[in-house]
């Protein structure tokens, strides 16, 4: 794992956690991204809808990397996306800095500053 990156994520750890609160991990972190994308606010919502909420968001910051391009959102106001290449085959901990690496990029593209900051 590189160290910079690691860096980097742990300090966007500590940004949402003021907000979120203590213990957010890479899952639960895509899954707020998700949450934001589908732009109805944060609900109680089924396993089904938080594994397309996961979805939604690695949809979203992967697609700086050509990887899918968002389509349209449908009736209910869920967004889709059409996948453009498949992503190589990585080892876990290659895809893990893949995501981490993505996801910091997305909050950067966001603008996302931290409560009281």
């Amino acid at each position: 794992m590189d160290y910079a990156l690691e860096l980097k994520f742990q300090e966007l750890i500590k940004k949402l956690e003021v907000k979120f609160g203590e213990g957010l991990e890479l899952d639960t972190v895509l899954l707020l991204v998700g949450i934001q994308e589908l732009g109805k606010g944060y609900k109680d919502f089924s396993k089904d809808e938080k594994m397309n909420l996961m979805h939604i968001a690695i949809c979203t910051i992967l697609e700086p990397y050509g990887v899918y391009r968002f389509i349209s959102n449908d009736e209910d106001g869920w967004p889709h996306y059409e996948k453009l290449k498949a992503i190589p085959h990585i080892a876990g901990r290659e895809q893990e800095h893949l995501l981490k690496e993505a996801t910091i990029g997305y909050f950067e593209t966001n603008e996302y500053v931290a409560p009281n900051e």
